[in-house]
């Protein structure tokens, strides 16, 4: 099967691609260096001719509401109806747990994506899942003695798990809001910011802070976390960290 993945260079969708690989489908890399605009919609019908079904885990790098919903909705349109064009038979687009429920600048975002996705003619698929455990890993990137990570509450979960799940919706019939997927334990990212320091051995001091005012009481009280039914996650955070050590050692 032919499949397109929107962000496909991303974390998350290297790693959908060789999920699809793995599988025998024929993937095809939707992204900015391959010459794929989502904002204008440049190249995005000739990629995705003959394309089944697109995985879309496009993403943009801001904290501010209106960066973020001025991308999400407007790549989401583009998406869809050059979808349309294309014959596309459907889409699914990756969300996060609690996006709906935190009023933090990029979740915005978040909500227009899953609106425009929800409301176009394109079958479709939303599947929202928590923080992965590599969410802790940009905010440690920098030189800094300091790293400034945020008190937030989560059940994380592995990105390969996330990639895995979406690539099985993707083989399926759209289903509309799919169960959230999540991982196996609640963790607070500061936690895990500080045990994967650890791991990789860094000299480095973790800071926690908390977001200002009703977003930053949402986050530290569980506004992120899967509520009712969802799908639990087999890989835990000790194993993500054993591999993480085994890495560094190499």
């Amino acid at each position: 099967m032919k499949i397109a993945v929107v962000g496909g260079t991303g974390l998350v969708g290297r790693l959908v691609v060789a999920e699809l690989l793995a599988a025998a489908h024929e993937p095809v890399v939707l992204a900015r260096s391959r010459g794929v605009d989502l904002m204008t919609g440049t190249g995005l019908d000739e990629e995705l001719s003959g394309c089944r079904a697109v995985i879309d885990v496009s993403n943009v790098v801001t904290v501010r509401k209106r960066a973020s919903v001025d991308f999400f909705a407007r790549a989401s349109e583009n998406l869809l109806a050059a979808a349309r064009r294309s014959g596309v038979r459907h889409v699914v687009a990756l969300s996060i747990v609690g996006c709906d429920v935190v009023d933090f600048g990029y979740y915005y975002g978040k909500r227009a994506q899953e609106e425009v996705v929800a409301g176009g003619d394109v079958p479709w698929t939303i599947l929202r899942a928590t923080q992965f455990f590599e969410f802790p890993a940009p905010l440690l990137a920098n030189r800094s003695p300091v790293a400034v990570v945020p008190r937030m509450l989560s059940q994380p979960v592995a990105a390969a798990e996330v990639a895995a799940a979406l690539v099985a919706h993707a083989e399926q019939e759209a289903a509309g809001r799919a169960p959230e997927l999540a991982g196996p334990e609640r963790m607070d990212v500061v936690d895990m910011a500080r045990r994967l320091v650890g791991a990789r051995g860094l000299r480095k001091l973790v800071l926690p802070v908390s977001a200002p005012g009703r977003v930053g009481v949402d986050m530290r009280g569980g506004g992120l976390l899967p509520r009712g039914e969802h799908v639990r996650g087999r890989q835990t955070f000790d194993r993500y960290l054993a591999d993480v050590r085994a890495a560094a050692g190499s």
